[in-house]
């Protein structure tokens, strides 16, 4: 369960590279914070400053800017090793020469830690991550996944406070690594030790996170539940970068609870507008394929028809036109069968999901 209390804060955090005109600032006045007990995810393109962050948190580069406090405690100016904290990196890192318990054991012994300490607190972690039967095995017997549940329990063998993890699932093919999503995420939950996880991959993110922070050109777009984030964007970027979006081109007619709004297509919304947005007004409606509803019609004047329909097997995502817009629609799998390209339909938009971009 995630508890309230502050985990990290980062606060107004910034990271530099380079000096003058040459420079290149990789985050900018990065602020957020991370619940106790919280599986968190960094969300971005490549290059946006997700990775950047994690590096800073685990003191692998040193901030330009601003501070990093874990548990109540700045951590900025503490090297690495001094740090309670583990990363989990891409490429796992596993020594070849050792075996499973040894690769797990190393780090245990690097801390000074008892035999029996380093003995019983290796086999609790294998069983931990189900490979307690592969303790012998060198890591090139391992399979990817295995190879996986390894690195993690060696970092998770020193019980640091906060666990860290660099796209750890992105070399895995696309079965294992939707396995490995549950378990990662029952991982963090049996063992209450906070994630931080970084992806480009808004499955991922939308997943197995408590919370996302959504990340581009080194600034912070949005922090939310999963819900929060892809239900009610607040910008365009992340509209567009968490799943599929309609973005609209409309103008105010009336402002409210009971607003109105009319599409370049011609067609009416009803929907909450703000006060502050004055009738004649350009606006930006944002609304996802699946609140938007399709009924077949004859009618002459219905100009909207299917444009394209691509098949999905459990579901199918269709492009409508009107008058020279294309409106992406999706369709469950029980609808599949009773449209076809070609048809003229109508276009029913739920308003409770209908929203204006900032």
């Amino acid at each position: 369960m995630v508890n309230k209390i502050n985990s990290i804060e980062i606060k107004n955090v910034t990271k530099v590279y380079g000096e003058g005109i040459n420079s290149i600032k990789a985050l900018d006045n990065a602020i957020l914070n991370i619940y106790d007990n919280e599986f968190f995810t960094l969300l971005g393109p490549s290059g946006c400053g997700k990775t950047t962050l994690l590096r800073l948190i685990a003191g692998f580069e040193d901030i330009t800017l601003g501070n990093i406090i874990l548990f109540n405690d700045e951590i900025e100016s503490l090297p690495p090793n001094k740090r309670p904290v583990n990363t989990v990196f891409q490429q796992y890192a596993l020594f070849p020469h050792l075996n499973v318990f040894e690769n797990i054991a190393f780090g245990l012994r690097r801390l000074n830690k008892s035999n029996s300490f380093v003995d019983k607190r290796t086999k609790e972690v294998l069983k931990l991550v189900q490979m307690q039967d592969f303790s012998n095995r060198k890591p090139n017997q391992l399979s990817g996944g295995q190879q996986q549940r390894v690195a993690l329990a060696r970092a998770l063998a020193p019980e640091p406070k906060l666990l860290l993890l660099d796209e750890p699932l992105s070399a895995l093919d696309l079965k294992l690594r939707q396995a490995m999503r549950i378990e990662l995420k029952n991982l963090q939950r049996e063992t209450g030790i906070t994630f931080v996880f970084v992806t480009h991959d808004q499955e991922e993110a939308l997943t197995m996170s408590d919370r996302i922070a959504v990340i581009n050109l080194g600034k912070v777009q949005q922090i939310g539940t999963p819900i929060e984030i892809y239900e009610y964007p607040k910008n365009e970027f992340v509209a567009n970068f968490i799943g599929e979006a309609n973005l609209f081109n409309a103008i105010c007619q009336e402002h409210g609870r009971f607003g109105k709004c009319k599409l370049e297509t011609g067609h009416i919304l009803k929907m909450q507008i703000p006060k502050k947005i004055s009738k004649g007004e350009k606006i930006r409606i944002f609304i996802r394929p699946e609140r938007i509803k399709i009924t077949k019609t004859n009618k002459k004047n219905i100009k909207s028809f299917i444009y394209k329909f691509t098949y999905l097997g459990n579901a199918a995502q269709i492009i409508v036109k009107s008058n020279n817009l294309e409106i992406n629609v999706n369709l469950s799998i029980d609808k599949v069968r009773d449209f076809r390209e070609g048809e003229k339909v109508n276009l029913e938009f739920d308003k409770n999901y209908l929203q204006i971009m900032s």
